[in-house]
């Protein structure tokens, strides 16, 4: 567990201020996409990454790459985040990094209730509560970093994607909101909003979407994803986790209640 005396303080600058040596990270869904990339740049700086996903043997797998350990875990199921579920999970965490998520492409009418329900408990709820089981220890060390993985849809909308969009608007606020209460503590808390990121969820949508809008796959980039953006190609993982690397460290300690866009250009329209 980290303790006091190994905590950073913010009066360094230069390259020794981007260490994280002797801090621990929890990134949910940290076995692929962003989550792996931003487990890989958070290791590179010294924190101990825990894994947390689904998916247990690809955990093993980039834990083993990075030196980390792993958490098992379905964060859809209620008694996986129960208070003494989470005890163990988050003892000590110093920075967590809340990035899991799923997609579901569907007009309103045609959306499956229970699909919204999956997602907003997924990419909300799930963050609310690992915050909460958080912040206690956040408070009593002087020191946190909350990151949450939102998206260019935290603060534009897209058609047929309205649990999604949902989501990701109430991650914003929740993130402004631990920002105001965490403040006082050491704390700091902000969203990263990619535009579309180079992700086994992206490309699992290029079929979704041709479907819904009636037009060959091939078309969907140009067509449908990056038709917003000034430079068009996809964010690349490790862009965003070199934000997610800099927002942990002591470098920002000044930055807390903000949304970084790294989406080409999309919402300076």
């Amino acid at each position: 567990m980290t303790t006091s005396s190994t905590l950073p303080t913010p009066v360094e600058a230069g390259p020794v201020a981007y260490s994280l040596a002797g801090l621990r990270a929890l990134v949910t869904g940290g076995a692929s996409g962003i989550g792996a990339a931003a487990s890989r740049a958070l290791a590179a700086r010294g924190a101990h990454v825990v894994i947390a996903d689904v998916d247990g043997q690809a955990a093993e797998s980039v834990a083993a790459e990075i030196g980390g350990s792993v958490w098992t875990v379905d964060l859809i199921e209620p008694n996986a985040l129960t208070d003494a579920a989470l005890a163990a999970p988050l003892a000590g965490i110093d920075i967590l990094v809340n990035n899991a998520g799923i997609q579901r492409v569907s007009p309103i009418e045609e959306f499956d209730p229970a699909d919204f329900r999956r997602i907003i408990s997924l990419m909300l709820e799930a963050p609310f509560l690992l915050i909460r089981a958080a912040l206690p220890g956040m408070y009593e060390r002087g020191f946190g970093r909350i990151i949450n993985v939102s998206s260019v849809h935290g603060i534009r909308a897209s058609a047929f994607k309205s649990a999604y969009v949902s989501a990701k608007h109430g991650l914003e606020g929740l993130s402004k909101v631990t920002a105001l209460e965490g403040g006082a503590h050491g704390v700091t808390s902000n969203c990263v909003a990619p535009g579309y990121v180079r992700t086994p969820l992206v490309e699992k949508q290029l079929v979704e979407q041709a479907a819904v809008h009636g037009i060959p796959e091939s078309e969907v980039l140009s067509r449908i994803m990056l038709t917003e953006s000034a430079i068009k190609r996809l964010v690349e993982p490790e862009e965003v986790a070199s934000l997610i690397a800099w927002l942990a460290s002591r470098e920002a300690a000044m930055v807390t209640g903000a949304s970084y866009t790294m989406d080409g250009g999309w919402s300076a329209r």
